[in-house]
């Protein structure tokens, strides 16, 4: 049955159609309440009783590519309750239409609402101006704020990590809820006594996932000390692989003297190369005054002072970890050495000629580098005395040390048996970090403990003391299924949100788009 559509139709319910006056800008709707009373605000009072009548704008829902704008004739009515402090109110109407004080109805605060939160303000600005809502960025950001509901759920399971409002500068904290896997909250920075406080004021809380980091495990556990703490899997499988790149740093001299290469000669290096190496020499002079400071029983806080050299410098030099000589990035010819070995032998040793076959063969770098090759290649046979063998660096020794033999090509497969043989602390360094992350990975908990005993006598004892020290938390990760992965990418959601703020990313309106929009 075919139904005409009426003018009150397109408008909310409680409200009467007056006049609709239409011009190019904007649609005008003269509009007045259907209802005959009012409600006193203050006492409940109903009430007929008309004092006067004013105009109000509400802006709508735009109509055929024009902005709406109601135009109501609302009413005052006298309150005739004895003992209400109000003898005149303002007429209300349902909050699902138009609330209190509001100059949009319900449904343009719901779309403002929703636009701020997916874009925030200048870019949810822009589009409301293509789809002709009258909002401008900064209603946008204060509807957002208003909004903002903050979750009132228990929390049971909750990860918790830093975040950075400006690297290296300044950071907070954020606080997931594992189960629901939505952001519980956010704290103006990362200190101890801040996220101890939280924590304390949330006592149902019986699972905290947390980084390998001190601060939050001490909050955690003074604030919940019934609370089991889990450390992350991903973190602990990191800092295994950064325990034996430490190693592999530490025994670089031990390396270079097996693979035949602790007597350089400097005719042999290029330009960069040879900058490399004096910087090498002058950092092992230095090296050498802070080991025999340190020989000699002075503390490390003195041996600042006496050469003017930071802490974190004298650690790395006490700890071995400062003595590689070239510290170059990886080769990009390194995938086509067999080749460039096999072109050379067969007579090719023009370096145009090299990058043109090797172009051909898929090389996607300059001629340059395969000029510098060649170039070192010529000196290295004119010198035929003292030939110069390249060491990798230290993250490629640990790399190939890492990777499975099927997977290295001859010449590395007979580098790293040459430094397993010669350096067999480094080989045992390398199965104990396989150790922990097979039994990370299979869950094998009953392990830990021999585990530890064992690592404690390797060149990873120190990330086996820290372990030790956090057995309990690292049990946790093992058995449990609960781990800080959901954390990190509510971060990564945080940080999006945050460079879409264009600097107004506040903690109040990263807590309404982020924790009250769920």
């Amino acid at each position: 049955m075919h139904r005409s559509l009426r003018p009150s139709a397109l408008i909310p319910p409680g409200l009467i159609v007056d006049q609709i006056h239409a011009d190019a800008q904007q649609v005008t709707i003269t509009v007045h309440s259907s209802h005959r009373s009012g409600v006193c605000p203050s006492c409940g009072t109903l009430s007929s009783r008309v004092h006067s009548h004013y105009p109000r704008r509400v802006a709508d829902l735009p109509l055929a590519g024009r902005p709406v704008q109601f135009l109501i004739r609302a009413r005052r009515f006298r309150c005739d309750a004895v003992r209400c402090g109000r003898r005149i109110f303002t007429e209300r109407f349902a909050p699902d239409v138009i609330a209190g004080h509001a100059r949009r109805t319900t449904q343009l605060e719901g779309i403002a609402h929703h636009l701020g939160l997916a874009l925030g303000g200048r870019p949810a600005a822009r589009l409301a101006r293509r789809l002709m809502l009258p909002v401008r960025k900064d209603t946008l950001l204060r509807i957002v704020r208003c909004h903002a509901h903050l979750p009132s759920e228990p929390l049971s399971v909750i990860g918790i990590d830093d975040w950075a409002w400006r690297r290296n500068h300044r950071y907070g904290t954020l606080v997931c809820d594992l189960e629901r896997r939505r952001i519980a909250s956010l704290l103006p920075d990362r200190e101890q006594a801040t996220a101890q406080a939280w924590l304390a004021s949330h006592l149902e809380i019986t699972v905290v996932a947390r980084d390998r980091g001190g601060g939050y495990g001490e909050a955690a556990a003074k604030a919940l000390p019934d609370a089991v703490q889990v450390a992350d899997r991903w973190h602990l499988m990191e800092n295994a692989s950064r325990a034996f790149l430490e190693a592999v740093r530490k025994s670089m001299r031990q390396i270079r003297q097996v693979i035949g290469s602790a007597t350089i000669n400097p005719d042999l290096l290029t330009c960069a190369e040879r900058l490399q190496y004096e910087g090498y020499l002058r950092r092992d002079e230095t090296n050498a005054t802070v080991m025999a400071l340190s020989a000699e029983g002075i503390p490390i806080k003195q041996i600042v002072r006496q050469t003017g050299l930071s802490r974190g410098t004298v650690r790395q030099i006490l700890r071995g970890c400062r003595s590689e000589v070239f510290r170059q990035r990886e080769s990009s010819l390194e995938a086509y050495w067999p080749l460039l070995e096999a072109l050379w032998t067969g007579g090719c040793r023009n370096g145009a000629e090299l990058w043109r076959r090797l172009r051909a063969s898929g090389f996607r770098g300059s001629l340059r580098v395969v000029g510098g090759w060649s170039t070192r290649r010529r000196r290295a046979e004119r010198l035929e005395s003292e030939q110069l063998q390249r060491v990798p660096s230290a993250r490629t020794i640990a790399r190939l040390m890492s990777t499975g033999r099927d997977m290295l090509s001859k010449t590395e497969t007979v580098t790293i048996a040459a430094i397993e043989s010669g350096v067999p602390a480094l080989a045992s360094a390398r199965d104990a970090v396989a150790d922990f992350q097979i039994l990370i990975r299979r869950g094998r908990e009953a392990d830990l403990t021999s585990w530890i005993a064992r690592a404690h006598q390797s060149l990873v004892a120190s990330f086996a003391n820290g372990i030790a020290k956090d057995e309990a938390a690292v049990r946790a990760a093992i058995t449990l299924p609960w781990s800080n992965g959901q954390t990190e990418g509510q971060i990564t959601k945080l940080k999006l949100v945050k460079r879409q703020m264009y600097g107004r990313g506040h903690l109040d309106l990263l807590q309404a788009r982020l924790v009250g929009a769920e």
